[in-house]
């Protein structure tokens, strides 16, 4: 997406303190701990990347999505909101921002109701509860809480850049980079460091998997290594978690587990 990063709501208002992060999260993780936390957002991103495969969005449209939802919640409770909900109406709100067009809102719900049914009946053994007038009602509180900041700068565009110093021709780095980048949408990265600083960090991580020695070239970029390291560290934790995490076994009390609404909307 072309436009100064640094002028924009992005950078102004959407790169969060960490502190402020953790301030933000008291009320739930007075009920859940940092990790079971993790396990809900890994899982709810889940949801989004399905859903956003189902309707064929593009990777830059999910992205927006996940980064909106994840968003909404560093500033909420997950008690204000069912995540169930907001997951399909980011994913409707993105599409219409990332100009993909906007999904109808029958094929909306019933992709929603396919996907709960067949993708993730392990978590929810009722069929999706919610409706065309939650969504868009539930769109209008999103908005609000987002304070109308859509624009998303995604890490992908500061890779390719990258890439192209290094060799725009290696298809088998770019691949894996991309597919870290994708990875750490599950975790803080993108409430707390700017795109170009997380897609430095990706592609450190995919050097190393692929054994790549570019350490003289990563010394020349005017990058803060500290942030770096941090956006590695962040990354590094999501693998370490995934190894251990069997989600189809623990999510039904997880979710149990989750701080919830008081009320159900009526259909």
């Amino acid at each position: 997406m072309a436009g100064n990063f640094w002028q924009s709501s992005h950078y102004q208002q959407w790169v969060l303190d960490k502190q402020d992060l953790i301030r933000e999260r008291q009320y739930d993780l007075a009920v859940l701990t940092d990790e079971e936390y993790q396990k809900i957002f890994i899982f709810f991103s889940s949801i989004i990347q399905t859903l956003g495969e189902q309707l064929k969005l593009r990777m830059q449209v999910i992205a927006t999505a996940t980064v909106y939802f994840k968003r909404f919640y560093a500033r909420n409770s997950l008690k204000c909101v069912d995540p169930l909900l907001l997951a399909p109406t980011c994913v409707f709100l993105a599409s219409k921002v990332e100009e993909f067009g906007v999904i109808s809102n029958s094929r909306l719900i019933s992709t929603c109701q396919t996907v709960v049914k067949n993708k993730f009946s392990y978590a929810y053994t009722q069929e999706f509860p919610y409706r065309t007038n939650h969504i868009l009602e539930c769109e209008f509180y999103l908005l609000e809480n987002l304070d109308c900041c859509l624009i998303v700068y995604q890490p992908y565009r500061p890779l390719l850049q990258l890439l192209g110093d290094i060799g725009p021709d290696d298809q088998s780095l770019l691949a894996l980079a991309w597919k870290v980048i994708n990875d750490s949408l599950r975790t803080d990265v993108c409430l707390l460091y700017p795109p170009f600083q997380i897609a430095v960090g990706c592609l450190v991580i995919a050097c190393v998997i692929q054994q790549r020695d570019l350490k003289l070239w990563f010394a020349e970029l005017n990058v803060d290594s500290e942030k770096i390291l941090e956006i590695i560290r962040y990354v590094h934790s999501l693998y370490e978690l995934w190894k251990n995490h069997d989600e189809k076994k623990d999510i039904q009390a997880l979710l149990a587990k989750m701080p919830k609404p008081k009320t159900q909307p009526t259909r």
